[in-house]
């Protein structure tokens, strides 16, 4: 920006005979240069990646976005989260925006859920919006709601009773 003003002031200064105050816009220049510097303190990172050669026995939780492609047996929540063509996921799976090349056995939970060519996925999908392409193997229910991340309590069942 400072630039451009620069190359109009030049112009009608070469056409006149001032070009003695050319140097007054270094000291606006300085003291515009912290204007720039604060950028935005939520940046998004590269996202997690599992590879292929790791199981994990446990739930996982984030605030950014990851990719699986290895074997989870627990739960996954994420912004983002990618289940990649090798991936086998069994638990129930949550994110903003969830996409399913690979295996998931249990509920998904998004509100952009995608279930591509690959996917194989057994269990219930509640969405606000779904995406499933030819091709994808569905076992289960599909539910839409508003808000498919608030209260994860839907439809699970009781425990069973001791009597």
């Amino acid at each position: 920006m400072f630039s451009k003003t620069r190359v109009t002031e030049n112009r009608p200064q070469q056409s006149g005979a001032e070009a003695a105050p050319a140097p007054s816009p270094a000291p606006e220049r300085s003291e515009a240069v912290p204007a720039p510097q604060p950028p935005q303190q939520r940046q998004r990172s590269a996202p997690s990646v599992l590879s292929a050669d790791l199981t994990v026995t446990g739930n996982i939780l984030t605030e950014g976005d990851i990719q699986i492609e290895g074997t989870v047996e627990g739960d996954v929540r994420a912004h983002q989260l990618v289940v990649g063509e090798s991936a086998t996921i069994k638990g129930e799976i949550v994110g903003d925006e969830v996409v399913v090349h690979g295996r998931v056995v249990g509920r998904v939970r998004g509100l952009k859920v995608r279930l591509t060519a690959t996917a194989r996925v057994e269990g219930d999908i509640i969405h606000k919006t779904i995406a499933i392409e030819s091709g994808a193997h569905f076992e289960g229910s599909v539910q839409r709601q508003d808000d498919p991340l608030a209260g994860g309590g839907t439809k699970k069942l009781a425990p069973p009773s001791g009597h």
